[in-house]
Formats: structure tokens, C-alpha cells, sequence
């Protein structure tokens, strides 16, 4: 990859803007604790969540304009906060919900209700610990990285149209009305399908392949099937991130999809893992396969992805520690003003203690629930290896595809992997084993997601000319009032509908469950861990050749791994988006466009992105609102029955968006 171009903030750093203030810091307050309400429940009823950053930032508009006060600074840190309790969030209920579900040795629940003491000093210390990580990882991955942080670039752009107006916000807007609209009629009031769906069966004397088309006579059930999510926002994604980032994306999911399930389905032990007989549907039976056996490959890949990853990041990461320690140094001997403001950390010896602070409490608690103290310290060490290691593998992959498809759940398997074989290696046998890997996997889910979080909200900062040190303090009173809030939040969810249930299945959590009693029972599917290992390190062969060639194009192997295991229907419409952004790029070439042209399409193409990605993330956490008062997917929906077919509202949307993305993009601002 070639070296960043030196980006200038938004506000220099000659000048200072009023950052943090009372008023901004209850305000980023108060919207963490109800954004991780509203992604807990999320979560764990659909089994994702809604990147908070951008919905953010736009209340934060909102409200300091109603008052008649703040600037793009203050608005900034006020998402930064309220990011931090939506990341929080994930971290949580992909791991704790596991130890409601996972049993002990009287066949009893481990907990029947979320601790408030434990679930809190889990989640604040790891997610605190997430913060403190991803401290030297600003140089490393932002400065000396050419990272997109897709969100953190479209923040940055809403941000910054929001202090401008002008032209530029007629684009945010119009894109942003068609990602309400969008989202509203998929996911709320289900006119349209949110997914389209095609596939059929393969079998032995022949193939049959349709749309829906049903198994035939009796024989081998091996699917051949495909989809993409109808979404704006993954679109406006896959135009940040680019053509050559989306198309190795896109390849591992063909690998996963096209390849690997069907193969699997033909010659592996399908029935096993699921039950091929209750399967009408091709589509149904690729997406099991996928979620119980296939999807191991990318948490293979992953594995050694990340750790290639860290390598080739090792000089910037060090890099980072002495940058902080040097500047730290500076500032002692010469005065706050030898750092220029854009440039100013959270002193290291402060970020060293808070460690240190974090891991004490933290080893109390393991060893409350292995009563080992030897065993709770090895625990303590893993835990901050794994947490710094997969923060930064989180945060790298959250500048590759955005916070939101961010596979936090695949680092979170990965970790929990390491632990449990660890563990086990020590001696350490269910059910004690498992409740320890969980344990370890709950403060490195937090931190991971916070890393990933963080780190876009540290990119919009460094577009919009934030001052560092005080985003991150900003980051650190968003994961503790989060964390204050999320045992009396995950209780009354489990008292109301009990996770683990139809109603609230939590189902990241039952996989860190199954992969946690699986390490100590043996029922992993390990070749494929094995074989997704073997596939990352032949995408970094290629990659390395391609590099000695000095080759424009590049195989990522982090972005190949998260194809393999995000589902497939992610992956494409994130393809198509970059498709978008290289026709757009050829487009103002034929026109024999100038840098100024070329500046002004990429900020439009931005925009409209922001503005994609504005209005369905909005709307999706305003549909929380209804889900979780009626309890029920369908609260808004005016149909309720299942779309089958081609789904051809759905297609007709994505080519729409896909055509308005171009458009938006070769519009020349009004002030132009």
C-alpha cells in the first residue's frame, strides 16, 4: 500500500476551540447510557448492532444548535462518548449472556442473574482497557496507516457540512432521506425484503437452480446459493473503502459461499452439525452450513491474519509507544505547547497506571471463580496480550470495513480459542475451564470493540482537528457510565424475556458458549480452523509477491478473512459499492478533471456516502425503540409474511442507490 497523504484538520492546530465543557460531557453522557440500552437489546434480539457514531454525532447537532451553543469540536467528543457505550455494548452481550446459558457441574446455570459488581468491573475495566490500547494505535493505524475508517470519514463529513451548510448538505440530505426510507421499509414496516435471496439444489444426476427452488427426489442436498442485503449503508461502505479493499472482501465470501459450503454439503458430515432434512430452502441450508461449520475458516484466516498483520505494524506500534513516551518527555521539559494540539495523547505514564489499575481488579475476579490464584494470574496475562493483540487486529479491520461489519464476534472466538486451549493445557477441566475462557473472552470483547470504535472517532478527530487526549478522556467516561448501566439493563431483558429463549436468543453469546464447553469436549470443528490458517498464509504469499512486483493491486489477508466469516449477503453490496467508487474515479478521468475536480467528487461521493449510512443508522436505533416495547420484529410492519421469489423491490432499491451514489458524487457544489 502506498504511504497516507498528509491530512489537514478541519480546525488547525494553531487554533483552539472550546472542547470539553460541563454541558458536552453530561450530554456525551447521557447518550452512551441510552445507545448501549438500545444495542444490548439489539444485539441480542437480532444479533447485531448499530454503530452509534455518525446517529450520534447528528443528535449532537441537533441539541447544541437547539441551545445555541457548540462548535464541531464539542459535537465531536460528544460522539465519541456516546460511541463508546454503543461499543460497550456489543463487547458485553456478545460474552456475559454466555455464563446464563452455559451450565455448571449441578446442571445449573453458572449465573441466573448478571452480577452487578462483576458484570460491571468486567465490563469498565475491559472496555477502559480498549481505550487505553488503541492510545498508540492512533499513530500507528491513522498517521502511518492508509486506513479509510470508513465511519470515521463519514462522521467527519457530517460534521463538517453541518459547521459549512451550503451546497454540500443537500446531498447528506437527500442520501440520508433514502437511508430512513430505506430502512424503513425494509426492516420496519417490511414492504420490501431486507435480503434478496437466490439459490437451488445441486444433486447427483443433475443440478436445479432457481430462485426458492426446493429439493427434488431423494439424494445428496448440496445448495448453491447467493444473496446481497439491500442496504445503502454497506453500500456507501464499499464506495469509502474502495474497489480493491471490496473486491478481496468479496473473494473470500465466494471462497465461503460458492466453494466451500457447497463442498462441505456434498462430502463433509452436513447432518452432524445440522438437520438437512428440515432445510426446504437452498438459501437456508447455506446460511446453517455457513454459521455452524464454514465460518471457521475466517476465524482460522483471522488468526493468522492478525498476527501477520501485527508484524508488519510491529515498527509502527513501537513507533507509537515512544512517539507517546518522546512526547510525553517534550512536554515535561518544554511546556504543553512543544506538542502541536492535534498531536497531544493521554500522557504514556497516565495510560501505563490506568493498566495497571484495570488488570489488579480484574485478576480478583478470576480468581473468585477458578479459586486459583496461579491460574487467575496466567488468566491476568493472557487477557492483556490477547486485549492489546485483538484490539489492534479489531482496530485494523475497522479501518478495512467500518465499525459496523466489524467481526468482533470472529476476534472474540479467536480469543477464547487461545484461552481455552490454554487453559486446558494447564489442567484446567470443565466447568471451570469454560466459565475462565468466557471470562477472559468478556475483557477482550470489550476492548476489541472499543478499539474498533475508538479508533474511528480518533480518524473523524484527526479530520476535523480534535484534540486527542481529550476525545480519549471523552472515551473513557462513555465506557464508564456505560458500564455502570449494563447489569441493571441486562437483568431486567432477562427477567422480561430470558436470554437464551426464541424471544431473546443472544446468539453470539451462545456461540462463545458452545466454542467455550467445545475446546474441553473436542467438538470444534478444528480442520477448518486449520485449513482458513493454511488460506490466510497463502494470501500473504500472494500479497508479498504482488508487492515485489510493485503491483497497484493488493490482497489484504485481514480483509480476505473478514469475507470468509461475515455472511455472504454482506459482503456484496460492499463489492458494489467499490465498483461504484472506480466508475466514478474513470468518470471524472474522461472528463479530464483537474485536483480540484477530483477533490470535489470525492468530498460529494463522501457526503452522499455520510449521508447513506446517516439515515439508516438513525432509523435503525429509532426502530429499537418500538422492537423492544412490543417485544416483537414486527411491531411496525405492515406485512408480516416472508418475501420468497426474486424480490424484485429490493433489487430495484440497490440499483437505485447504486445510480443515485454516482450521481451524487459528479454534482458540483452550488458553491462552485
Amino acid at each position: 500500500m502506498s504511504s497516507p497523504p498528509k491530512v489537514e484538520p478541519y480546525i488547525p492546530a494553531s487554533r483552539s476551540l472550546p472542547e470539553l465543557t460541563v454541558g458536552v460531557i453530561i450530554l456525551g453522557a447521557l447518550l452512551s447510557v441510552i445507545l448501549a440500552g438500545a444495542n444490548a437489546y439489539l444485539g441480542m434480539f437480532a444479533g447485531m448492532t448499530v454503530s452509534a457514531s455518525v446517529p450520534a454525532a447528528v443528535i449532537s447537532m441537533a441539541i447544541l444548535r437547539m441551545l445555541r451553543t457548540g462548535n464541531i469540536l464539542q459535537n465531536n467528543v460528544v460522539q465519541t462518548a456516546a460511541a463508546s457505550g454503543e461499543g460497550l455494548a456489543a463487547g458485553v452481550i456478545f460474552t456475559l449472556p454466555a455464563l446464563v446459558m452455559l451450565k455448571g457441574a449441578d446442571g445449573e446455570p453458572i449465573w441466573h442473574t448478571f452480577s452487578y459488581v462483576e458484570t460491571t468491573m468486567i465490563a469498565g475495566f475491559g472496555g477502559v482497557l480498549g481505550v487505553l490500547f488503541t492510545i498508540p494505535l492512533r499513530r500507528a493505524l491513522i498517521i502511518d496507516q492508509p486506513l479509510q475508517f470508513p465511519e470515521g470519514l463519514a462522521t467527519a463529513e457530517v460534521l463538517k457540512a453541518g459547521a459549512e451548510g451550503g451546497g454540500g448538505v443537500g446531498v447528506l440530505v437527500i442520501a440520508a432521506i433514502v437511508g430512513v426510507v430505506s430502512k424503513l421499509g425494509s426492516t420496519g414496516l417490511r414492504l420490501w425484503a431486507e435480503v434478496i435471496k437466490l439459490g437451488g439444489w445441486i444433486k447427483g444426476g443433475g443440478s436445479t437452480i432457481a430462485a426458492g427452488a426446493k429439493a427434488g427426489a431423494a439424494g445428496t442436498k448440496v445448495p448453491f446459493a447467493f444473496g446481497i442485503n439491500a442496504s445503502p449503508a454497506l453500500l456507501a461502505v464499499g464506495y469509502i473503502v474502495g474497489l480493491n479493499v471490496a473486491a478481496v472482501i468479496f473473494a473470500g465470501a465466494v471462497l465461503n459461499r460458492l466453494v466451500a459450503v457447497p463442498l462441505y454439503s456434498a462430502f463433509g458430515d452436513a447432518a452432524s452439525q445440522i438437520d438437512p432434512d428440515s432445510m426446504k430452502d437452498p438459501t437456508e441450508m447455506a446460511e446453517a452450513i455457513h454459521g455452524h461449520v464454514t465460518r471457521y475458516l475466517g476465524v482460522g484466516g483471522m488468526l493468522v491474519g492478525g498476527v501477520w498483520s501485527l508484524f508488519k505494524l510491529r515498527r509502527s506500534l513501537l513507533g507509537g509507544i515512544t512517539a507517546g513516551l518522546a512526547a510525553y518527555k517534550r512536554a515535561r521539559e518544554g511546556g504543553a505547547d512543544s506538542v502541536p494540539r492535534t498531536e497531544r495523547d493521554m500522557p504514556m505514564n497516565i495510560i501505563l497506571i490506568l493498566i495497571g489499575v484495570s488488570v489488579i481488579p480484574l485478576f480478583f475476579i478470576f480468581w473468585h471463580f477458578t479459586d486459583s490464584w496461579w491460574i487467575s494470574a496466567v488468566m491476568a496475562i493472557v487477557m492483556i496480550v490477547a486485549g492489546f493483540l485483538f484490539s489492534a487486529v479489531a482496530s485494523y479491520m475497522a479501518g478495512l470495513v467500518g465499525s459496523s461489519n466489524n467481526p468482533v464476534s470472529g476476534i472474540t472466538i479467536s480469543t477464547i480459542l487461545v484461552a481455552a486451549g490454554l487453559l486446558f493445557g494447564l489442567g484446567l477441566r470443565a466447568p471451570a475451564g469454560p466459565i475462565a475462557a468466557i471470562l477472559i473472552g468478556g475483557v477482550v470483547c470489550c476492548a476489541a470493540a472499543i478499539g474498533g470504535d475508538n479508533l474511528q472517532d480518533l480518524k473523524c478527530g484527526q479530520l476535523v482537528g480534535s484534540t486527542p487526549w481529550k476525545q480519549q478522556v471523552m472515551q473513557i467516561i462513555g465506557v464508564v457510565v456505560a458500564a455502570f448501566a449494563m447489569a441493571p439493563i441486562l437483568n431486567l431483558l432477562n427477567n422480561a424475556y430470558t436470554i437464551g429463549s426464541k424471544g431473546l436468543p443472544a446468539p453470539q453469546a451462545g456461540l462463545m458458549s458452545a466454542v467455550a464447553g467445545g475446546v474441553f469436549t473436542g467438538d470444534l470443528p478444528w480442520a477448518f480452523i486449520g485449513i482458513g490458517a493454511a488460506i490466510a498464509v497463502a494470501v500473504i504469499i500472494l500479497d508479498i509477491m504482488l508487492e515485489k512486483r510493485g503491483s497497484k493491486i493488493r490482497v489484504p489477508v485481514m480483509a480476505f478473512a473478514v469475507g470468509v466469516y461475515l455472511p455472504f449477503e454482506l459482503n456484496v453490496p460492499i463489492f458494489l459499492g467499490g465498483v461504484i467508487a472506480h466508475l466514478i474515479s474513470r468518470a471524472v478521468k474522461r472528463q479530464g478533471g483537474d485536483a480540484e475536480r477530483h477533490g470535489e467528487v470525492e468530498r460529494m461521493g463522501l457526503l452522499a456516502a455520510a449521508g447513506f449510512i446517516t439515515g439508516e443508522a438513525l432509523l435503525g436505533i429509532g426502530l429499537a425503540v418500538p422492537v423492544a416495547a412490543m417485544h416483537d420484529e414486527n411491531a411496525i410492519a405492515l406485512i408480516t409474511t416472508p418475501y420468497t421469489g426474486y424480490e424484485l423491490p429490493s433489487f430495484l432499491l440497490v440499483i437505485g442507490v447504486l445510480y443515485l451514489l454516482y450521481r451524487l458524487a459528479l454534482t458540483r457544489p452550488k458553491s462552485a
